[in-house]
């Protein structure tokens, strides 16, 4: 009889570099492809809209892949421990494989399968494949988690070079059971009712093959302007891999190692770092979107919400060209450049006066290359309430913004040319109110600027 082992497929949904799956083709045995849809154990929380349209073909692709090589794809929906344990009892299997997760409530699900699992005898294992340096693995030399991104990259920096990616598998001994699988399509992860996503088909080609083409495409053509570029939203000049980070149709190892073999590849791979660094904030603080990660701007005096204003920024009708080009955009294609990022958070939170936590909500809705860590992280520290966080009295005038980065106005025309004519608030009335909200929060934390 088979005893098989199970690669347990979670925001890794690749073939290359996978050291699980590849763990589970080294041990001989026959392999169950798993994937669990878990939007029920404690603390998980279910997937953005834009995120679900990735999802679903990104799983059509790997399905399609394990197929060419003699493996089937389960899907499989519900709590991930009991889900698991059901599949392990179906098949017979003796070995559970998965990479890592990070977030607090996922690792607990992980902690708790695992052992349990071995209690009963089934082997487990785990292994690094999602960040390039596990985040117990860093720590000033006061024995603490960093707080600011330099010293922290620097340390990495310091670290042996990540490890080699591994190969992609050729064939796959799919192990043949009764174990049934749900259809894709029955998980309704697509819009119909509208189908919003048409701007999203335009954009993105999910899946593996798409992923490593745009990489390459981005070495061999974008890198070069990368440095000199890559704040200017219609320069095309950003490497747009950030999805495909999110999903782990690549691994940051494959993207680290053929980065670093183009010259001037530095200030790109400073950005996985600041990935990196984003994960390991998590990991130390599992409720980054949802608390201050420091704790003085629980004070911060936050007005009774405006809806009006919430709903004209979130459909990109602010009356201030670039918020309403990036707002667009991101509604369109499930994405928005990161300079426009900055630049519409801070308009939430310091001339809207909104809690950060609502444009976070937003985001997490709907980019396609929301997570649970830069999301949460990169949100905070436009709002000045987390790690290396922008001064909250550093704000940024979307106006200026605007001259210095889209000079000749091409994203705003090709975004926004039809913005209202006048703003919803007076850019300078509430820079001057969000200024006097945070001298509540110095006073509170007894501190001065």
């Amino acid at each position: 009889m088979d005893s098989p082992s199970i690669v347990w497929f979670r925001d890794d949904l690749r073939l290359a570099d996978n050291p699980a799956l590849q763990a589970a083709i080294d041990r001989g045995e026959p392999v169950v492809a798993l994937y669990v849809l878990d939007e029920e154990s404690a603390g998980i929380r279910p997937l953005g809209g834009a995120a679900r349209w990735w999802l679903h073909h990104s799983l059509a692709s790997l399905r399609e892949r394990l197929r060419e090589r003699g493996a089937t794809l389960v899907l499989r929906r519900g709590p991930a421990e009991r889900v698991v344990r059901q599949t392990v009892d179906e098949a017979g299997a003796t070995a559970v494989f998965w990479n890592r997760r990070y977030g607090g409530a996922e690792r607990a699900v992980d902690a708790n399968l695992k052992s349990s699992l071995r209690a009963d005898g089934v082997s487990v294992a785990s292994f690094a494949g999602s960040l390039l340096h596990e985040p117990w693995t860093l720590a000033t030399g006061a024995g603490t988690h960093y707080s600011v991104f330099t010293p922290f990259w620097r340390a990495c920096l310091s670290l042996p070079t990540p490890r080699a990616p591994l190969p992609e598998p050729g064939e796959i001994d799919g192990f043949r059971s009764n174990a049934v699988s749900d259809s894709l399509d029955d998980w309704h992860l697509l819009p119909t009712d509208p189908d919003w996503t048409g701007g999203l088909r335009d954009a993105w080609d999910p899946g593996e093959p798409a992923a490593r083409g745009r990489l390459q495409e981005f070495l061999g053509r974008d890198l070069a302007a990368y440095d000199r570029a890559r704040d200017e939203p219609a320069a095309g000049a950003t490497s747009l891999l950030s999805p495909r980070l999110r999903w782990g149709e690549l691994s940051p190892f494959t993207v680290w190692h053929e980065s670093a073999a183009v010259d001037g590849a530095g200030g790109f791979l400073s950005e996985l770092g600041w990935r990196e660094f984003a994960w390991h904030t998590l990991y130390h603080f599992p409720e980054l979107a949802t608390k201050n990660l420091h704790p003085e701007f629980d004070s911060f005096p936050w007005p009774p919400l405006q809806k009006s204003h919430l709903r004209a920024w979130q459909q990109g009708r602010t009356g201030i060209p670039l918020v309403d080009a990036g707002m667009r955009e991101l509604w369109h294609t499930g994405h928005m450049h990161n300079r426009i990022r900055m630049v519409t958070a801070s308009f939430l939170v310091k001339n809207l006066l909104i809690d950060w936590r609502r444009g976070e909500e937003w985001f997490w809705d709907t980019l396609v290359d929301a997570d649970g860590a830069n999301n949460a992280f990169n949100w905070q520290w436009v709002a000045g309430s987390g790690a290396d966080a922008a001064p909250y009295f550093r704000i940024f005038n979307p106006l200026l913004q605007a001259k210095k980065f889209d000079a000749q106005g091409l994203y705003v025309r090709q975004w926004a040319e039809d913005s209202p004519n006048e703003p919803i608030v007076d850019l300078g009335e509430t820079r001057k109110a969000a200024l006097a909200a945070y001298d509540v929060v110095k006073r509170s934390a007894g501190g001065s600027e």
